[in-house]
């Protein structure tokens, strides 16, 4: 009779389990959530289409699909790493193409740590922005890790071939190293910009960092990356060369 009991009451708790089950709301379960289209990397930029302009705080806005977008990829230089969005140079970038009457719109791709290996398999994300000029802000991390040069320029061809097989106008920052690299090393790092500009006719900034680099009051305290000054001055250089790509009231 005991062990009738026990049977009963396990047939009892089997019956409740299910009952619970059956009403419990599958629609209230948290949903997972969704894989993002940017890379998962730590330091990312705001995604393609986004308005770097828009002021801290408030929501970002999709970018008005009539402008057509500039994008600026590169590295932590690009990502603006230590300064606000409202700071970095994409930013200071599209104010200054709204004061002179350009209707474009800039996208900051820029991922802070990138070298040209990862530039290369992030150019079918930087695309998807449909973008009609590129400015291209990568190297600077190889040559501060000693990578090989003959790699970093296979990279930086192999990104420039992929945009310009997609009629993308793409612009090359040149970078400079330090001389404690050596002067070997740092000569031919400079001379690889060149290089790679007169194979594929693009349009180069002869150094990105120029005016800046080298300036404790324009710097922040790593002494590598610009404050919103130093970034506003950049683009103040920059602008001159990029203005001939552009066309007024598109």
């Amino acid at each position: 009779m005991h062990r009738s009991w026990i049977l009963t009451k396990l047939f009892s708790c089997l019956c409740l389990s299910f009952i619970l089950l059956c009403g419990y709301d599958l629609s209230s379960a948290p949903a997972s959530p969704p894989r993002s289209s940017s890379p998962p990397r730590e330091g990312v930029g705001p995604a393609p289409g986004t308005n770097v302009t828009a002021p801290p705080g408030r929501p970002k806005r999709p970018v008005s699909a009539e402008r057509p977008r500039i994008v600026a990829f590169g590295n932590s230089l690009t990502a603006g790493l230590g300064v606000p969005p409202d700071q970095s140079y994409p930013a200071h970038l599209q104010r200054t193409l709204d004061a002179a009457g350009y209707a474009y719109r800039v996208v900051n791709a820029g991922v802070s740590g990138d070298t040209t290996a990862g530039g290369v398999r992030r150019v079918s994300w930087v695309l998807n922005s449909t973008p009609v000029i590129v400015i291209l802000e990568l190297g600077g991390n190889d040559g501060l890790r000693g990578l090989s040069l003959h790699e970093t320029q296979a990279n930086l061809e192999r990104i420039v071939q992929q945009l310009q097989q997609a009629s993308v106008t793409v612009v090359l920052a040149g970078m400079k190293l330090p001389p404690n690299y050596g002067q070997d090393y740092t000569a031919g790092f400079e001379a690889l910009y060149q290089a790679v500009a007169t194979q594929y006719h693009l349009t180069r900034i002869p150094f990105f960092l120029d005016g800046v680099a080298g300036s404790s009051s324009l710097n922040q305290a790593d002494g590598i990356h610009p404050t919103g000054e130093g970034y506003r001055l950049i683009v103040e250089k920059v602008f001159p060369t990029l203005e001939p790509l552009l066309e007024r009231n598109r």
